[in-house]
C-alpha cells in the first residue's frame, strides 16, 4: 500500500522536471499527480540506446555507503545494462576515501561522487576557496581528478548538500534559524554525525574551524541513523542530507549556513578516463540521459522509496528509469 502512496509523488516530480526539460517550465501541472506515470506528452523520445558492440566492456559500479548512493548505483548500473555493457556491481562500499581507492585499485570502475566532498576531500581545496557557483565547482573537480587520471562526468541538476538539522520544536526552543546562532548554545548541545565527521570540513571540523563551534558532545554514528537520533531525543543536532524525506516527515528544519561553509553537492559519475575511453561514446550518452532528470525533487522521492516506503535500491532505481521512459516499461 506505501508503495502506491509514492509513486505518484515519484511520477509528479519526474513531470516536473521533464516538463521543464522540454520547455522550460510548466511545472506546476498537478492534475497527473494521481497518475502512476508522467504525461507522455513531457516525455523524453531518447531512451537509452542498446548497443551489442558495449558486451565486451565490463563496467563495475561501486557506491558508498548510504541510501542515496545506493539509489544512484543501481540508477547507473541498470542504465549501462540496458546501453549494451557487462556490469557488475559492488555498492555500500564505505566512505569517499575507500570508494576512490576502489577506482584507483580497479576493484570497481566507478560510483557517483558529490564535487563538494571530491574538492574538500581529495583536491583537499580549503573550504573558503571552493566556489559556490555549481558549474565552477564541477569544472574544479573536473581539472583536479583528470590530473589523478580519473574522469568526472557533467553532474546532475540536484545538489545533496550536509546541512545541521534538528526538530522543529527544539530550534523554536533554542531560538536559532541560523547556523550562527548555535555559538552561545553549542557547549550545551550534543551533535550527531558520521565517523569520519569528525576530520571533514563540510561537517564538525569546519562547524569548529569556520563557525567557532565547540559542541558538548559530538557522537558518532551510522549514517543511516542521523534522523532516528533526532526524533529518538539522542541528539539535539545532528548532521543530515537536503534530499531526505525525513526532514519533512519529521517535521525537522535546517539551520541556515550564514557563513556559506557547505559547498555545492552535485553528484558527478567519476570513473578512471583509461576505462572511460575503453566503454566508447555510449559511456558519456547514458551518463548524460540518466543525470538529465535527478533534481532535488526527484532525489528526495527516490530516496524516500527507499526509507520511507522500504523499496530497494534496486526498485527504486527501476522506477526511475522507467518512468522517465530511459528503459522499457
Amino acid at each position: 500500500m506505501s508503495r502506491r502512496r509514492f509513486i505518484p509523488t515519484l511520477a509528479a516530480a519526474l513531470a516536473a522536471a521533464l516538463g521543464v526539460a522540454a520547455c522550460g517550465g510548466g511545472s506546476g501541472d498537478t492534475g497527473s499527480a494521481g497518475s502512476s506515470t508522467p504525461s507522455t506528452s513531457s516525455a523524453p523520445s531518447a531512451a537509452i540506446k542498446h548497443n551489442d558492440a558495449n558486451a565486451k566492456t565490463t563496467l563495475t559500479v561501486g557506491s558508498k555507503n548510504f541510501t542515496e548512493q545506493k539509489v544512484l548505483g543501481e540508477i547507473y548500473a541498470q542504465a549501462f545494462q540496458a546501453a549494451g555493457y557487462t556490469v557488475k556491481k559492488a555498492l555500500n562500499l564505505g566512505d569517499e576515501k575507500t570508494a576512490l581507492k576502489a577506482v584507483k585499485t580497479n576493484q570497481i570502475s566507478g560510483y557517483p561522487e558529490y564535487t563538494g566532498t571530491a574538492l574538500l576531500s581529495f583536491l583537499k581545496v580549503p573550504a573558503k576557496d571552493i566556489p559556490t557557483d555549481e558549474g565552477q565547482a564541477y569544472e574544479q573537480v573536473k581539472a583536479g581528478l583528470a590530473k589523478q587520471g580519473i574522469e568526472a562526468f557533467p553532474p546532475t541538476p540536484f545538489t545533496s548538500s550536509n546541512e545541521v538539522g534538528l526538530l522543529k520544536k527544539k530550534a523554536e526552543e533554542l531560538g536559532v534559524t541560523k547556523i550562527s546562532d548555535l555559538q552561545s548554545k553549542a557547549g550545551q548541545l550534543t551533535l550527531y554525525g558520521s565517523p569520519e565527521c569528525r576530520t571533514r570540513l563540510d561537517c564538525l571540523l569546519g562547524l569548529e574551524k569556520v563557525y567557532g563551534l565547540k559542541f558538548k558532545k559530538f557522537v558518532p554514528v551510522d549514517v543511516d541513523q542521523r534522523h532516528q537520533v533526532l526524533t529518538s531525543g539522542q541528539a539535539d543536532v545532528s548532521i543530515v542530507f537536503t534530499t531526505d524525506p525525513q526532514i519533512k516527515r519529521n517535521d525537522e528544519v535546517l539551520l541556515q549556513d550564514d557563513k556559506g561553509m557547505f559547498p555545492p553537492y552535485n553528484s558527478t559519475f567519476l570513473i578512471k578516463k583509461a576505462t572511460a575511453d575503453a566503454a566508447g561514446p555510449d559511456l558519456a550518452a547514458t551518463i548524460g540521459a540518466v543525470n538529465k532528470g535527478l533534481t532535488a525533487d526527484v532525489m528526495q522521492e527516490l530516496n524516500a522509496r527507499v526509507d520511507l516506503d522500504k523499496d530497494t535500491p534496486e526498485q527504486a532505481a527501476q522506477a526511475y528509469l522507467k518512468q522517465f521512459k530511459l528503459i522499457p516499461s
